[in-house]
C-alpha cells in the first residue's frame, strides 16, 4: 500500500508549506490534489491514509479532494493522441506501436489548498498603560 508513504510526503509537503505562513498556522479546509490514472493510486485508500494521519494534528478536519487526471499517450508514429487501453497492452489504436509518451496520467501533485489565517489579536498585556 503506497498510499501510506505518498501520504507521508504529502504531509513533508505542506509542513513545508506551513512554514511560509508563520508565525499564523493556517487553518486548513481542503487539499485539492491531481492523481494521475497511471500512478495506481487508489483515492479511497489516499483519503484514508490522509485522515489518520492528520488526526491530531494541525490539518485535523481537513479533507482530501481527488481530482482524477486520464491516461493519455502520443503515438510517435503518427503524432496522434490516445487513451491507452490496458487490454490492447496499452498500444496505439491507430498504428500499434507501443506506447512511448505519456501525455497525462502520472501526476501526482497538490493543486490547491483551501486555507483560513486566524486573526492576529493584540495582546492587552503588551500594550503600555498609561
Amino acid at each position: 500500500m503506497h498510499e501510506v508513504d505518498m501520504t507521508k510526503c504529502l504531509l513533508l509537503s505542506l509542513q513545508e508549506w506551513k512554514r511560509g505562513q508563520e508565525p499564523l498556522t493556517p487553518v486548513v479546509s481542503a487539499v485539492h490534489l491531481q492523481v494521475g490514472d497511471f500512478t495506481c493510486v487508489e483515492p479511497e485508500a489516499l483519503r484514508f491514509t490522509f485522515a489518520a494521519a492528520v488526526e491530531g494534528t494541525w490539518l485535523d478536519g481537513s479533507t482530501l479532494e481527488i481530482e482524477t487526471v486520464p491516461l493519455r499517450a502520443r503515438c510517435l508514429g503518427c503524432s496522434g493522441v490516445y487513451s491507452p487501453d490496458p487490454d490492447q497492452a496499452y498500444r496505439s489504436p491507430c498504428c500499434d506501436r507501443p506506447m512511448e509518451e505519456i501525455v497525462s496520467g502520472r501526476e501526482l501533485r497538490i493543486r490547491s489548498v483551501d486555507y483560513s489565517l486566524p486573526q492576529q489579536t493584540s495582546d492587552p498585556a503588551a500594550v503600555p498603560s498609561r
